[in-house]
């Protein structure tokens, strides 16, 4: 991907990584149908993605893999029409963003898949300031499409955003390949996960170079793109704040031993002032060995930031950024309706949910209903033998302290449990609809690691 023109956002520079909506007239701006909706195709995308290889046949959106970048500022509104040049069904979903249920592209829970040829029309006004990624959500589609490149990101800009010298909007994902660099579009195994030994980042070869100033504020908003693989990042050079979690602003904290996990689908934000000396290098590694789902695999940089250029003037330490109003300082976890959600299996054993199964697409009924603005607690029970990543459709929640009633300074949509652990992590039922709570590994979810609840 091309690095964008250097831009200006209130006070500070802002410089992407994505290239904005590609507009297809020439005009400066995106290009739009006679009903006022912009047209994104998902169709074949070919990518080169390993070093002497040809090209794969990848799949994404305008013809770009990862799809251009969707930037929007808070209150503004966005029509897509969504062109299917798929060979088979997909859906357009909004990976993190609380909209409404029409437009969340949950096939076969809030709308039919859409068929190779045919179109879908949705309209997104985010209540809050974001950073997500769109993607297909459709049954054993999905992880496949999505492996293929079929993904892009989405920010939702903050009214006032913070003054900054570099924005650096990343997406990670792995690529499974076959012995002749082609794409291993073999199916999967039972209990086999979807991991690729090769790691992109916006669909290049890592490590992704980038040259703030000395002294400079790096904002960046890190998103694992993946559809199975869980990735631990270590960074060296620098401590950094993470200022966001799952797109929704945090108390400012350092990740622990300067490292952090990331599961599929997660989005982090740190942001962190660069070295003063030129030449100083800040570098967000992807840890190897234990922390890697495949055996012998070293330590490898992701991303370098090395400073370059005329010193950035020095800022005071970033505050962070402002909690987002339409959260509830305090979830009311005396009277919160409680559920366990035990899922067991795996490993080529069938998954199961509190003891059942559940075949595609979902559920006749749903786990639960809760009232609108009812507080939840749900108790997330790994029995398998694995780590999973779980996530929650339409709402975030407080990852709640193990021991009391406590909890993280952080709001969630992703969350990691270890096998033989317990999740709890409490939310209030604000977003009207049908919700999946589900793996956040599309192949996983459509084995049987889903369910959903339904608020009135």
């Amino acid at each position: 991907m091309t690095i964008a023109r250097r831009t200006f956002l209130g006070a500070g520079a802002l410089a992407t990584l994505w290239t904005a909506l590609a507009p297809k007239t020439g005009s400066g701006a995106p290009a739009l149908e006679p009903d006022g909706f912009r047209l994104i195709e998902a169709g074949p995308a070919p990518a080169k993605v390993a070093p002497g290889a040809g090209e794969i046949h990848g799949l994404g959106y305008d013809g770009e893999t990862p799809g251009p970048m969707l930037r929007l500022r808070l209150g503004d509104e966005l029509k897509l029409r969504l062109l299917n040049k798929l060979d088979l069904p997909t859906t357009l979903h909004w990976l993190g963003l609380r909209i409404s249920n029409s437009s969340a592209g949950i096939g076969d829970l809030t709308q039919p898949a859409v068929a190779p040829g045919d179109h879908f029309d949705c309209v997104l006004k985010p209540p809050d300031a974001a950073f997500a990624l769109y993607r297909p959500h459709w049954g054993k589609n999905a992880g496949a499409q999505i492996a293929r490149g079929l993904y892009g990101p989405i920010v939702v800009e903050e009214a006032l955003p913070p003054q900054i010298d570099l924005e650096a909007i990343v997406a990670l994902q792995d690529w499974r390949l076959d012995h002749d660099g082609g794409l291993d579009e073999g199916p999967l195994k039972p209990g086999e996960e979807r991991l690729g030994g090769v790691i992109g980042a916006n669909g290049a070869l890592t490590p992704l170079a980038l040259s703030p100033p000395p002294r400079g504020r790096v904002r960046l908003r890190l998103a694992n793109a993946s559809v199975a693989r869980i990735m631990t990042i270590a960074i060296d050079g620098v401590r950094p704040t993470i200022i966001a979690v799952d797109g929704q602003p945090s108390e400012p904290f350092e990740p622990l031993r300067n490292q952090f996990p990331i599961g599929p689908g997660a989005r982090f934000e740190l942001m962190f002032d660069m070295p003063p000396e030129l030449g100083a290098a800040v570098r967000f590694i992807l840890k190897g060995g234990e922390a890697s789902p495949i055996a012998d695999e070293p330590d490898r940089p992701m991303l370098i930031f090395t400073a370059a250029g005329e010193a950035a003037p020095a800022r005071p330490p970033f505050p962070g950024l402002p909690p987002n109003p339409l959260l509830p300082k305090e979830i009311d976890l005396a009277r919160a309706q409680r559920i366990d959600i035990a899922f067991a299996g795996g490993g080529g054993a069938p998954l199961t949910l509190n003891g059942e199964s559940i075949a595609l697409p979902w559920p006749e009924k749903p786990l639960f209903r809760a009232a609108r603005r009812a507080p939840v607690t749900l108790g997330l029970i790994n029995k398998t033998s694995t780590i999973k990543a779980v996530r929650i459709g339409g709402h975030v929640g407080r990852l709640l302290h193990p021991l009391d009633d406590g909890w993280e300074p952080y709001w969630r949509d992703n969350v990691l449990i270890a096998p033989g652990k317990t999740a709890h992590i409490a939310f209030v039922a604000d977003n009207p609809g049908k919700w999946p709570i589900e793996s956040a590994d599309p192949d996983v979810a459509a084995a049987g690691l889903r369910t959903f609840f339904e608020v009135a």
